[in-house]
């Protein structure tokens, strides 16, 4: 056996991942439990509007600190990807160590940088927007790459807790009348938005995530035993329509309805269907249509069934997009437009809350080029992200990239996507077996 085969055998066999050994040279040292559990906590519950409402952070706004602008999380990021880099020997041998075996999240790192650089040349604002959307999950898939079955058993429990807290903290906003840490722009409120936004500052953001992770628990991610599994996809799943993503709730019911009629399927055809499930089945049926009748007597769903009778206005934006880019020439398509001619079109069309995509709106600031590159660069950290995890992530990932091109999500700026990764990383973490296959 060559001195490179002994030393991937002994890396798997300690439960890490056998890809951080670049032909024996050297390899990334994995992150302390409560490195990772830091970084984890930073990104899934430190929203603007907490930043706001705890320290006086201007993290969404337009003024303030250039330092405020950029994620707590981003810098801890950082911090722990340069020590760990110093930790682990030689800093040159270990960035070539990522190169290797992480090129999509240093790709997707680079062109978040590349964005931010542009935007700082062309006078515009969003360059933190830039480092938080697409640096930070290239630096949070990287930092996760080195941590054994072991630390990721507890980054799951954690992700669990932080989900449950979650959807809890909208349930108690929805009764309670109004988010604790709502969305501010310089300190405005969106006065006629009163959907729950618990810890994720945006009702949007909450929605995606909880739907992704809805669709990721009934695909049979994570390691909950039945009940626990069943307890949280109740609880998930009624959080939902308190964020009112009415897009996150099509896709959570279409999905979930796939995967609980594959399930169906396969239990008829392999003819074991267990008595005891049948019997739960036939008690909780009767139990769930009183809890709905009785959801819908208190009014639960009125307002998600106000949003789905009347959008805001977000149709009428999807078609008054059209005329931004009749107004501009092809060059500007390509390389990109004045910032400050999109901003001014935006506000003559009644467009300054949003485009609804996030590739027409980098496509209207930054230009077909750049939008390109951007989304080569996502597509390959996705593919990154599902190598990186056992077999059985298609429905999330579906969910997640329907979900994303609903809103503007990672055209502007957002944590989103590192939390998608860290969330999928958790639930699906490779087994022994998945690592022998692969």
């Amino acid at each position: 056996m060559s001195s490179r085969e002994g030393l991937r055998g002994e890396v798997a066999g300690r439960g890490g991942s056998p890809g951080w050994s670049p032909g024996g040279r050297t390899r990334l040292r994995a992150l302390p439990d409560p490195a990772v559990a830091v970084l984890t906590v930073l990104v899934f519950c430190l929203s603007g509007g907490m930043l706001w409402t705890i320290a006086g952070i201007n993290y969404d706004g337009l003024t303030g600190s250039p330092v405020q602008k950029i994620h707590p999380a981003t810098y801890a990021a950082v911090l722990l990807l340069a020590w760990t880099l110093l930790r682990a020997g030689n800093p040159v041998a270990n960035a070539v160590t990522i190169l290797e075996h992480r090129p999509a999240s240093a790709f997707l790192g680079l062109m978040g940088t590349a964005l931010a650089l542009q935007i700082s040349l062309r006078g515009g604002a969003g360059i933190a927007g830039a480092i938080d959307t697409f640096l930070l999950p290239s630096l949070t898939l990287i930092l996760l790459g080195g941590c054994d079955g072991r630390s990721l058993a507890r980054l799951e429990t954690l992700v669990h807790v932080l989900m449950a807290a979650n959807a809890s903290l909208g349930l108690v906003e929805f009764v309670g009348g109004g988010p604790f840490f709502p969305f501010r722009l310089d300190g405005l409120l969106l006065e006629n938005d009163s959907r729950s936004v618990a810890l994720q500052g945006h009702p949007l953001t909450s929605a995606t995530l909880t739907a992704c992770y809805v669709i990721a628990l009934a695909a049979g991610g994570g390691s909950l035993d039945a009940v626990r599994r069943l307890a949280m996809l109740g609880l998930q799943t009624v959080a939902l329509v308190t964020f009112g993503g009415r897009s996150a709730i099509v896709v959570t019911l279409a999905l979930g309805g796939v995967l609980a009629g594959r399930g169906l399927i396969r239990a008829v055809t392999r003819g074991r269907i267990p008595l005891l499930a049948v019997a739960g089945a036939a008690f909780a049926m009767p139990l769930f249509a009183l809890a709905l009748a009785g959801l819908v007597g208190l009014g639960f769903f009125d307002a998600l069934i106000g949003r789905f009778v009347d959008d805001g206005g977000s149709a009428n934006a999807r078609v008054l997009v059209v005329e931004l880019f009749n107004r501009l020439s092809w060059r500007e398509l390509v390389v990109g437009p004045d910032p400050t001619i999109i901003d001014s079109l935006r506000r003559i069309n009644g467009l300054a809350l949003g485009l609804e995509n996030p590739i027409v709106r980098i496509v209207l600031y930054q230009g077909a080029i750049m939008t390109a590159l951007l989304t080569v660069a996502v597509a390959l950290f996705l593919v990154e992200l599902a190598r990186r995890c056992r077999p059985g992530i298609a429905m999330p990932m579906i969910a997640f990239v329907f979900l994303v091109n609903t809103y503007e999500s990672l055209g502007g700026k957002t944590t989103l996507m590192a939390k998608f990764a860290i969330l999928l990383v958790a639930l699906y973490r490779p087994t022994p077996a998945s690592r022998r296959a692969g």
